[in-house]
């Protein structure tokens, strides 16, 4: 590790420089103008390379780097989904960069009709009335459409709702959404297959729950058969039903939310819709909600006048209030945008059953060698509980880190918690048949290397650049800056 350290940041050396700017005219003036007591004293410590130095280290780095436009990315409970290259073309388009949040309504009328498309279209998808678009990922989502429910009770005068109930094997954002926004969480248990029990359920409900926070199919990937049950109880308790997007993509088109009785939802489109998953963003977590609760989404507002023209609605007095800048992140929704129409109404329906019978594959040709805890048509992921024969103490991480060896990128692991070592796989509805059947007999060498020669898999990874972490030191003294390294070496 020592000597990777190396490779990537001693690069520099005394007196090299990348860069050549011209002698700035107002420089006295410039600082002039800045507190003495900001000023720096000296340089700032900062690596001395050359441009070339610069451009080969990033794209040496790049090369390194794995994506899902590199291989496969069987990732449970994200999605990771391939990002068509048109979505990309058209949201670089220059007559929709060159916009600015500030214009005039009347110049950007194009704009505000691909938002209020897309708010038609996210309806018709989850069965709700409207959405809101403004939030800035998956995690803001949740926080704004729990300030919805919040904000319905209390309208009504209804103060000592302060519970929202969660499963014990909800996505972590859950719970910590329900709490940021003023609630307390109580928990309920799940059946052995993941299912909400709903006899733990009922003593559960009463005058002080504000809601219940689900997906489905649930965190096991497996459809929630008593949603209309649990819908029927929480209403009738007063509550509303509150659904975690995450899992939405192996219903695109053949259940929605709505229908199921949910009434509040968001949707991360880096899931679902083909934009870009991860490294901190961009993202886009709108929020939709059924038809009593319209009045209090965030502002502001894409609306449509009876003469066809779009307006940015910000006044009104019953809504949130405004949640993000402006109207959220704007080419993360032409990708999604781009993404529905290019699969249309006739072929969304098509997402679904590919994601679930691609699952559904990888799971019937591994569990003779990986222990599957429940049985049953799963949808889009499944979870196993790590090796049928763990005589030789091979772990889920160990299996995980040697798939890296292969060249496949791990799935979720130890994740859902019900299961001691969950490996949860998912695969998309764009992967072939013969990209499933390579990480198929991958998973099945390693199964076989697990019995054979256990050393070598409880090592890896073997051949990657950056071997087998001491990640308990990571996390406790991570290495985040050149300074820092210099620092440590010094």
């Amino acid at each position: 590790m020592k000597n990777y350290d190396k490779i990537i940041f001693e690069l520099s050396k005394p007196g090299r420089k990348g860069y050549s700017l011209p002698k700035d005219k107002y420089e006295t003036e410039g600082l002039k103008s800045i507190p003495t007591d900001l000023l720096r004293e000296k340089p700032a410590d900062l690596p001395e390379v050359s441009e070339l130095d610069v451009v080969r280290h990033y794209t040496n780095l790049s090369n390194k780097n794995f994506g899902v436009d590199t291989g496969f990315y069987p990732l449970g409970s994200c999605t990771m989904k391939y990002n068509p290259k048109i979505n990309e073309e058209l949201c670089s388009l220059p007559s929709f960069t060159s916009l600015h949040p500030l214009q005039d309504e009347e110049s950007v009328q194009g704009a505000l009709e691909l938002y209020w498309n897309l708010q038609r279209m996210l309806s018709e998808i989850a069965g709700l009335e409207e959405f809101t678009l403004n939030p800035y990922a998956g995690a803001h989502g949740e926080l704004t459409g729990l300030m919805v429910m919040k904000k319905y009770h209390e309208s009504r005068g209804d103060h000592k709702r302060k519970k929202v109930i969660v499963p014990d094997s909800a996505h972590g954002t859950n719970p910590a959404s329900a709490m940021v926004a003023g609630f307390d969480v109580v928990e309920v248990k799940s059946k052995p297959n993941g299912s909400i029990d709903v006899e733990d359920l009922k003593p559960l409900l009463d005058d002080t729950v504000a809601g219940i926070m689900m997906t489905n199919p649930n965190t096991l990937g497996m459809f929630e058969t008593e949603i209309t049950d649990i819908a029927k109880l929480v209403h009738e308790a007063g509550g509303l039903l509150y659904y975690d997007g995450a899992n939405l993509n192996p219903l695109l088109g053949k259940v929605r939310p709505g229908d199921m009785g949910f009434d509040i939802m968001h949707i991360n489109l880096h899931k679902t819709f083909s934009t870009p998953h991860g490294g901190g963003g961009p993202g886009s977590g709108p929020v939709g909600v059924a038809s009593h609760l319209v009045q209090y989404l965030p502002n502001p507002r894409v609306v449509k006048d009876e003469k066809g023209k779009f307006h940015i609605e910000g006044n009104n007095n019953e809504a949130l209030g405004n949640i993000s800048g402006f109207l959220g992140n704007f080419g993360v929704m032409m990708r999604a945008y781009a993404y529905i129409l290019s699969l249309g109404k006739e072929h969304i329906k098509d997402v679904g059953p590919l994601a679930t019978l691609n699952a559904n594959y990888i799971k019937e040709n591994l569990k003779d060698d990986y222990l599957l805890p429940i049985e049953g048509v799963c949808k889009h992921e499944f979870v196993f509980d790590g090796l049928k024969d763990k005589s030789t103490e091979v772990t889920t991480l160990n299996v995980a880190k040697r798939l890296l060896d292969y060249g496949f990128h791990a799935p979720t692991i130890y994740f859902p918690l019900l299961f001691h070592e969950s490996m949860m796989i998912e695969p998309t509805e764009t992967e072939s048949k013969d990209t499933l059947d390579s990480f198929i007999n991958v998973m099945h060498e390693i199964a076989r290397e697990a019995r054979e020669t256990p050393e070598l898999v409880k090592n890896a990874p073997n051949n990657t650049i950056v071997r087998k972490l001491d990640e308990t030191t990571a996390a406790k003294n991570p290495i985040l800056t050149y300074k820092a390294l210099k620092e440590q070496e010094a």
